[in-house]
């Protein structure tokens, strides 16, 4: 009997490891996609928001259309906002920050956005899982720490901004029956936010925009958005909550190692002791009770 479990489970394992392993990398390449637009102005952020928004909801409309026609989209106009927050503060941010380091910053302000929820709702914490918290903090101040290796502090906020905003999407859309729909819904409803971008495009220096520019922004809302998050809710069905959450500290390792090999970053050794720090506390503090 514990034999035909176990291979019960491995099957089931292998169902969702490669998709899951898509979704990851899909989330790392976000950061890469939007760093390799930004570092030479290929494009400028609130162009780069537009592109990316509009063309991960056609995508995801699209495939609702192919996959189940008669199913409607979900979300909410405040799943919609919040979209719309994370992908422009992310856009700005990148401005001046690494791939690697954007991430981290990201996904760590998403831990403690979410760690904090929990605690306001009352749910209970242990004293394992404050600590690992605690030192994931602890390793955000050390990149953030001055010296000349430290990331600008306003983009840093901004990054750090960008991932509350994504922790209370992740947040609203927890137990969603319908993902899929409610991912669509919260793309099309992040539109109209996008008339909040006209001051940045009028007042500033203009939209600019490249061919180059224009394709990495394609393949961020398509790509690295529309498909990663549609494969993503796809694995999430078939995992623990913290076997999800676990998962996505890779990450920031996968998005640094990416700006590393593409776009030619150095990897410093700030990055390396936070990277460790920040992905050792959340551990701690997601990790199961033996």
């Amino acid at each position: 009997m514990s034999t035909g479990t176990t291979t019960l489970t491995d099957r089931k394992a292998k169902a969702w490891f490669w998709p899951a392993l898509f979704s990851l990398m899909a989330f790392a390449a976000n950061s890469v996609f939007c760093r390799l637009a930004l570092k030479d102005g290929a494009i400028d952020p609130a162009l780069f928001t537009v592109v990316r928004l509009a063309s991960g909801a056609l995508f995801l409309l699209l495939l609702i259309r192919l996959r189940k026609p008669a199913l409607g989209i979900g979300g909410s106009w405040r799943g919609g906002l919040a979209l719309f927050l994370y992908a422009f503060l992310f856009s700005a941010a990148y401005l001046q920050l690494g791939a690697g380091a954007g991430a981290l910053l990201l996904f760590g302000a998403v831990q403690i956005t979410m760690f904090g929820f929990a605690w306001f709702k009352g749910e209970r914490i242990t004293a394992r899982m404050l600590l690992g918290m605690l030192i994931a903090f602890a390793g955000l101040l050390v990149l953030l720490l001055p010296g000349a290796a430290a990331p600008p502090l306003s983009s840093a906020l901004l990054m750090a901004l960008s991932g509350m905003a994504w922790g209370v999407y992740t947040l609203l859309g927890r137990g969603s029956p319908r993902p899929l729909a409610d991912t669509a819904g919260n793309f099309a409803r992040s539109l109209p936010c996008l008339a909040l971008l006209l001051p940045v495009l009028l007042l500033g220096a203009g939209p600019h925009l490249t061919p180059p520019g224009l394709l990495y922004a394609l393949g961020s809302g398509v790509l690295a958005s529309g498909a990663g998050y549609a494969v993503w809710y796809g694995v999430v069905r078939q995992v623990s909550a913290q076997q999800a959450a676990t998962m996505q500290l890779s990450v920031p390792v996968i998005a640094a190692l990416g700006g590393v090999v593409l776009i030619g970053e150095p990897l410093s050794l700030r990055l390396l002791i936070a990277c460790v720090v920040v992905l050792g506390g959340i551990a701690l503090a997601l990790a199961p009770r033996r």
